[in-house]
């Protein structure tokens, strides 16, 4: 009886271990398995990161759009030596077919005229002389010499020689003077037989005469106070007294005499006047220095060169 009591009480007391154990089991798995309030609070107060998507850079920088050319529109004012006007006329509608945007205003000159124009403060987006000397006058780029007023209106890095003409002698229909070559212009002008018309001194054809004549050794002012020259203020005029037969001979350029139907003699060479450069330059007080530069590309393309080369002209770019 009494070994019984001892054994459930042995039995009672291992119960109460094993008890004892399993809560305290349980209690660590709940402790590991569940936050603390503190700990589940704070992850409440700060919402999960979104996540965000993987930029493809070069995906973006193909996508990315291409700066464009600024659209070429309004009006475009050329200054240009009067000897172009009919290729540029020409051209000038090629150009305003091809840009609807633009309207191309010309004026046509004498380059000394021009030069003065721009000189005291006329609208001018792109001038073309006729010689170098007008462009020079208004590019503080060249030294006094060329430039002794320090005229600052050319943007030399536009400049460019353009084309190149030559200076002819025309004649009217029929030749009535029989005047042949420069060599019998030079004759007939000593023996007082003849009326050659030709430019003022500040044109660029008449400049060019003028060198002729200091080749052939001839006072200009001798022949102008006995009456063997007649003056035009530019090459279109004294192309227009040949033509009318108000003179008996001309010195023009081969352009003109080609559009005016005349016939030509004889040329001029380098050693008798030089060669008839045509420089060209976007001003630095263009109102539309886009159209300007646009319109100054577009002359040097092979179509603006089949225009000039069909008068005479012969490209320089």
């Amino acid at each position: 009886m009494k070994h019984m009591k001892i054994t459930c009480l042995f039995l009672a007391i291992l119960l109460l271990v094993l008890c004892f154990t399993g809560c305290a089991g349980k209690t660590e798995s709940t402790s590991d398995a569940q936050p603390s309030s503190t700990a589940q609070s704070a992850s409440e107060t700060q919402p999960a990161k979104e996540t965000q998507p993987a930029v493809d850079t070069e995906s973006a920088v193909e996508t990315e759009p291409a700066s464009e050319a600024p659209e070429i529109k309004g009006e475009l004012t050329v200054f240009a030596a009067a000897s172009m006007t009919e290729t540029l006329t020409e051209l000038g509608a090629m150009y305003e077919a091809d840009h609807p945007g633009v309207k191309v205003i010309f004026n046509f000159e004498s380059s000394g005229t021009l030069k003065t124009q721009i000189q005291e403060g006329a609208d001018c987006d792109l001038f073309i002389s006729a010689a170098p000397k007008q462009m020079n006058q208004l590019d503080l780029s060249c030294d006094e010499e060329k430039n002794p007023d320090r005229l600052d209106f050319v943007d030399h890095d536009t400049r460019l020689d353009l084309l190149e003409n030559r200076v002819v002698l025309a004649v009217p229909a029929g030749n009535p003077a029989g005047i042949t070559s420069f060599d019998a212009l030079a004759e007939a002008l000593r023996s007082g037989d003849v009326l050659l018309a030709m430019g003022n001194s500040d044109v660029p054809v008449g400049q060019y005469t003028q060198k002729i004549f200091a080749y052939y050794g001839l006072d200009e002012e001798t022949l102008a106070s006995d009456g063997k020259i007649s003056y035009g203020n530019n090459v279109k005029a004294v192309t227009t007294q040949v033509d009318e037969a108000l003179a008996d001979c001309g010195i023009i350029y081969q352009t003109d005499a080609f559009s005016a139907g005349l016939t030509v003699v004889d040329a001029a060479t380098k050693d008798m006047c030089g060669q008839v450069i045509y420089p060209a330059a976007v001003l630095k007080t263009a109102l539309n220095r886009d159209a300007a530069v646009d319109f100054l590309a577009f002359l040097q393309t092979p179509e603006a060169a089949a225009v000039f080369e069909g008068v005479g002209f012969t490209p320089l770019n």
